[in-house]
């Protein structure tokens, strides 16, 4: 199985000029650790700082998500930016060649999508723009850093303001047959929260084709000497066609089958604590099946049916959105989409 165990996110805010300079710089950084040759770094370069400047010239402010990739032994980067702005009235219009936005970089989106390795947007009137990328060592090694998943996920994790260390934690892992995933939030925030949530998705990885009830258990031991967290554990069976939830706490669990939404249940309790009852609940999974796990540091009431054809876009696109709109802003946050390789948008 290929893991995945909740690298740092960085948000960039960009609300004057500067900040254009600032998430190219973070851009950088990351893009050094990553290897990228200076030919790769300068394209990271042109993206990050057309994605920054059409969010200060056409929305006034917003923020750039910069994120390290690991798979196959290779590094990427990941660049969300997002925006509250008037939206585009056509996306596919905006990505043709000769598109570009006056006072930007002047690259323009198409020429972002061919630079990057992975690309996909949402956008529509009054409902602002979300753009998603990544940047391998060279334009087509997406697929060639890893094997092609099953799944694919996209997430947004991040601390409440004025935190460096996110309370929050996500880990995944994922085989051609199923995946296991986690999302924690440990109790309260800073550095001890984070310690709580790590040490989970840790636990999580270390045997992670375990039942859901059995790796929650497992959690649970390893928090006991940590202040404890909330905690929800996922298994897919893509052959058996079918996923369990094991939950405690404040995680919040949507799946959908057959385009039918299911939101799961979560036992009250604390994991590391007071958690009195392990129980795993079933929910269909099928070619088209897509789960979002999210803690609290997301509002309740969201509805992808508010945004035309957004379910069909990649599933970090998806994440933005929600973190965008529904965040409370006063907690860590978390929101994890996973989504069947074969369900989105081609």
């Amino acid at each position: 199985m290929e893991t995945f165990l909740n690298p740092p996110q960085q948000c960039c805010p960009v609300s004057d000029a500067t900040h254009v300079a600032a998430a190219r710089r973070a851009a950088a950084e990351l893009g050094a650790q990553a290897g990228l040759d200076p030919v790769r770094a300068g394209e990271l370069a042109i993206v990050v700082t057309e994605a920054a400047s059409n969010i200060l010239k056409h929305a006034g402010h917003g923020e750039i998500l910069l994120r390290a990739l690991h798979a196959g032994g290779r590094a990427g980067v990941e660049v969300l930016a997002l925006d509250n702005g008037p939206g585009m009235a056509s996306l596919a219009t905006s990505l043709q060649d000769g598109r570009t936005t006056a006072g930007s970089y002047g690259v323009g989106l198409g020429a972002m999508q061919r630079l990057s390795s992975s690309f996909d947007a949402y956008s529509a009137p009054g409902q602002g723009t979300v753009v998603w990328l990544t940047l391998w060592p060279q334009p087509n090694q997406a697929d060639a850093a890893a094997p092609p998943l099953a799944l694919d996920v996209g997430v947004v994790c991040l601390p409440m303001h004025g935190e460096t260390a996110c309370g929050d934690g996500w880990a995944l892992a994922c085989g051609p047959t199923s995946a296991t995933v986690l999302v924690a939030d440990g109790l309260g925030h800073g550095p001890l929260a984070a310690d709580a949530s790590r040490l989970a998705a840790q636990t999580v990885l270390a045997n992670p084709a375990q039942p859901a009830s059995v790796l929650l258990q497992d959690v649970h031991d390893a928090l006991r000497a940590t202040r404890g967290a909330a905690a929800a554990v996922v298994r897919i069976d893509m052959l058996a066609g079918q996923l369990q939830l094991a939950g405690v706490g404040n995680i919040a669990c949507h799946a959908w089958s057959d385009g039918a939404r299911r939101q799961l249940v979560s036992h009250n309790g604390i994991v590391g604590s007071n958690m009195r009852k392990v129980q795993e609940f079933p929910a269909p999974w099928d070619h088209d099946g897509m789960l979002i796990l999210h803690s609290d540091g997301l509002g309740s009431r969201w509805n992808l049916d508010d945004y035309p054809g957004l379910a069909r876009r990649h599933p970090a696109v998806i994440a933005a959105v929600l973190y965008r709109d529904f965040s409370r802003r006063r907690d860590d946050v978390s929101v994890l989409v996973l989504r069947d390789h074969q369900g989105g948008q081609p």
